[in-house]
């Protein structure tokens, strides 16, 4: 059973997405939230394995949250899935850098979203969809490289950076494996060496590591 708590400033969109989760078998609501504050509160004590994050709340906002709640102890387990009203809202690729796993729009049609919970909830991200890499392009292109980042690169192989340039476009496995000419097993296996190497949870900050590094951008 996975664990999910709702984070919205919405009563109604909470109750939806709610009803909605717990009506999965394999999903569970343990509880809800109305904003930022409340949230990390409620995630520090209840410990969900996934929680869906609205970005535009009083108080403290999504970001903020998200960035408090995987700062802790508490968090290194859950995964937030930040849901948004704009497919180019800026405060996406901020939230991403914070550490949540992926996003996606709040129209999406509910088998997707129960889908994308057992997405993140599994380790992986949710950043397949062409407007998640335009999002990512777009406002990554704005930040400069920052050196920690950059220094990181040196731990890493050739092979290593060519896997890491492909995560950043928003491929899968198989589609590295394809391009690099390599087994989906080699592929998955330079994945693995990338998330210890760099210290991230998962490819969503593999994507951020790569931009902010300049690999991504050619800087």
């Amino acid at each position: 059973m996975i664990s999910v708590v709702v984070v919205d400033d919405q009563a109604l969109v909470r109750a939806g997405f709610s009803v909605l989760v717990d009506s999965s078998s394999d999903l569970e609501v343990l509880g809800e939230a109305a904003d930022g504050i409340e949230a990390v509160r409620i995630v520090r004590q209840l410990r969900p394995e996934v929680v869906l994050m609205d970005i535009r709340m009083p108080g403290m906002d999504g970001i903020e949250a998200t960035r408090q709640i995987l700062g802790a102890p508490e968090g290194a387990d859950t995964r937030v899935l930040i849901l948004t009203t704009f497919d180019l809202d800026q405060y996406v690729y901020d939230a991403l850098r914070a550490g949540a796993s992926g996003f996606l729009l709040k129209d999406t049609p509910p088998e997707e979203l129960l889908d994308a919970i057992r997405v993140i909830a599994a380790g992986n991200a949710l950043l397949a969809p062409s407007v998640t890499r335009t999002l990512i392009a777009e406002f990554a292109g704005r930040a400069a490289p920052l050196m920690k980042n950059a220094d990181a690169l040196g731990m890493i192989t050739p092979r290593e950076r060519e896997v890491l340039l492909l995560i950043a476009r928003g491929r899968s496995n198989g589609e590295i494996a394809e391009e690099l000419h390599m087994s989906s097993a080699t592929a998955k296996t330079h994945v693995s060496r990338l998330l210890s190497k760099l210290g991230a949870r998962d490819r969503a900050q593999l994507v951020v590591i790569a931009y902010e590094s300049g690999l991504a951008t050619g800087r």
